[in-house]
């Protein structure tokens, strides 16, 4: 592993509840416009992260150059479904963050490290209901649930991500995910599409799978 230039404290962020579906292809403008009738927050960065040596249960990043982001899988509360809409696993994490420069390559991607590049609009839902409208501000590691459209580009071909991620107290997260994924997928996805088990997984996994050498 190459070596990180640790800048600051450790932060343990609360446990969070995610879901995100990756998808090959270019973000098409009707998927855009329809992810544009909420508020939202845009974001361009390069994150890396780690894919050897493998570390079941764990996602290791340099988030936009400048933070060291350590993520532990604590399992999963079962399938999150809208029928017609979206089928994906439910996944438990907790998060560590530290201020850190990014692996000492003189600006090269470093063995063992991948690069993704990402163009991101967010917005953020109240947890529990009569606690406001979705918005587009809000700093990362609110209780709330942030829902992520992406551009995504890794390897020289292009995808597209739908994410949702829900941080606060344990007996709320589940409940606001929820809430949050019910107003998303109340209009359907453009052209009829639906988002399926097969294209769920966290970013790591994503990336480990498409350096396996295909059968």
């Amino acid at each position: 592993m190459a070596a990180l230039q640790p800048a600051g404290p450790v932060v343990a962020g609360a446990r969070s509840l995610e879901v995100r579906w990756i998808v090959p292809g270019r973000l098409e403008t009707a998927m855009a416009g329809w992810f544009a009738r909420f508020p939202a927050e845009e974001e361009s960065r390069d994150d890396l992260y780690l894919l050897h040596p493998r570390m079941p249960g764990l996602s290791v990043k340099v988030r936009a150059g400048n933070s060291l982001e350590v993520k532990v899988y604590h399992g999963s509360p079962g399938v999150l479904e809208v029928a017609g809409r979206a089928r994906g696993r439910l996944e438990y994490w907790q998060k560590w963050s530290f201020l850190s420069g990014p692996p000492d390559q003189g600006g090269t991607v470093p063995a063992g490290w991948r690069l993704v590049r990402k163009t991101r609009l967010v917005s953020r839902f109240p947890l529990a209901d009569g606690h406001g409208p979705p918005r587009g501000g809000g700093a990362a590691g609110q209780a709330g649930c942030a829902v992520e459209l992406a551009r995504v580009r890794a390897s020289g071909r292009d995808w597209w991500s739908l994410g949702f991620e829900a941080i606060g107290p344990p007996g709320l997260i589940r409940g606001g995910l929820d809430r949050a994924a019910a107003l998303v997928f109340a209009l359907p996805l453009p052209g009829g599409r639906e988002l399926g088990a097969a294209d769920c997984c966290s970013y790591t996994e994503w990336l480990l799978r498409q350096a396996e050498p295909s059968p």
